[in-house]
């Protein structure tokens, strides 16, 4: 377990050379906390693949604030942000501790953002359900910082800019979302609509492709755009 003892001299280390890889990854339902299934299996598999990380820093879509806000407690508290699930999946802890030294780190980093710390919050299933099945043993140190809900796409996308720094120092960071959020017009089939297909893929394209403008300015993508993100808060974390 990487303590704070480790973060620090971790802050102090000289660059490897070497980056840490980033990650977004569409958490879906919280259920996948609990069951078996191809996205919770895939996401141990990425975490196999992965050099074991110091910490984790997540930015998760259930985490919306004013400002930007870095969890800064110890041992941060298994939050149930969800409702009518089985029993089962609010017995479900993940006790990874926090790395205060970590928060202050991630602080110094947003040097345009003015983050400050957070000691009220915790980590939300956006976090936890992905987290626990990435490292089951909660032995590596999480983090999670919030979205700033008054800001723009461009700023997210500038404040992921700033953060490089800890990828150097064998920081994962983590956006936990998803690129298409519908609810309402979920279809409880094994099947997607048309228009959530479209938009999937041409995210993929713009991604593969590193075109970072037509991302951060998804709303001009078409009705395909505006169906997959009525509301921001699930597609910031990729940004």
């Amino acid at each position: 377990m990487a303590t704070d003892s480790t973060i620090r001299k971790l802050k102090e280390a000289p660059e490897t050379g070497s980056t840490m890889p980033v990650l977004f990854i569409g958490h879906g339902s919280p259920m996948n906390a609990i069951e078996d299934s191809e996205f919770s299996r895939a996401w141990a598999a990425i975490a196999g693949s992965l050099p074991r990380p110091k910490a984790v820093l997540c930015v998760s879509a259930h985490w919306q604030t004013d400002g930007t806000r870095v969890t800064a407690m110890e041992q941060p508290r298994t939050i149930y942000d969800f409702h009518g699930f089985p029993a089962e999946l609010y017995e479900k802890h993940y006790p990874a501790p926090g790395s205060p030294d970590l928060a202050r780190w991630t602080v110094d980093a947003l040097k345009d953002s003015h983050a400050e710390l957070d000691s009220g919050w915790g980590l939300d299933h956006g976090a936890w359900a992905v987290l626990s099945r990435m490292y089951p043993k909660a032995h590596v140190p999480v983090v999670q910082l919030s979205l700033d809900q008054r800001q723009p796409p461009a700023v997210h996308y500038e404040l992921g800019r700033e953060l490089g720094e800890l990828r150097k120092k064998c920081v994962l960071i983590l956006g936990s979302g998803n690129i298409v959020h519908n609810l309402r017009e979920v279809v409880w089939e094994d099947t997607a609509c048309d228009w959530a297909l479209e938009f999937d893929a041409r995210m993929k394209d713009l991604i593969l492709t590193r075109d970072h403008k037509a991302i951060i300015d998804y709303p001009r993508l078409g009705h395909s755009a505006s169906l997959a993100v009525p509301t921001a808060e699930h597609y910031l974390p990729l940004l």
